[in-house]
């Protein structure tokens, strides 16, 4: 089950991805190209949830087909789910949906920041 340290490690893997603490210490920020791709409230720890960026679409599905994910808590629940860490999703599908997440913001980079992001 991934806890905040491994939740931590993976999303600061991506090219370019800092963490930011902006609203307060106990919710941690995962940005790219100043766009959040990630939100986790540590201080609700007890368990742990993750906001993701989300096609719509994909949104739906995935609520649909996975109670423990939600709309978007206090974020626009069209395009953002909450993951609840309960080790009901394994963890490479958590990954997955950071990734996706990742590459989203990503894509809405203009294109010469995503450019820099293609370098090693």
């Amino acid at each position: 089950m991934i806890d905040h340290r491994a939740l931590r490690a993976f999303c600061l893997e991506f090219n370019g991805a800092v963490e930011e603490y902006p609203f307060n210490p106990d919710v941690a920020v995962y940005k790219v190209g100043g766009k959040i791709f990630a939100l986790s409230a540590l201080d609700a720890a007890d368990p742990l949830t993750v906001s993701l960026k989300c096609d719509p679409e994909e949104a739906v599905r995935l609520r649909a087909a996975h109670p423990e994910i939600v709309p978007g808590y206090h974020l626009n629940k069209r395009h953002w789910n909450t993951v609840t860490l309960t080790g009901a999703l394994p963890d490479h599908r958590i990954r997955e949906l950071i990734e996706d997440s990742y590459d989203l913001v990503v894509a809405g980079l203009p294109r010469a920041q995503r450019l820099r992001l293609d370098r090693p």
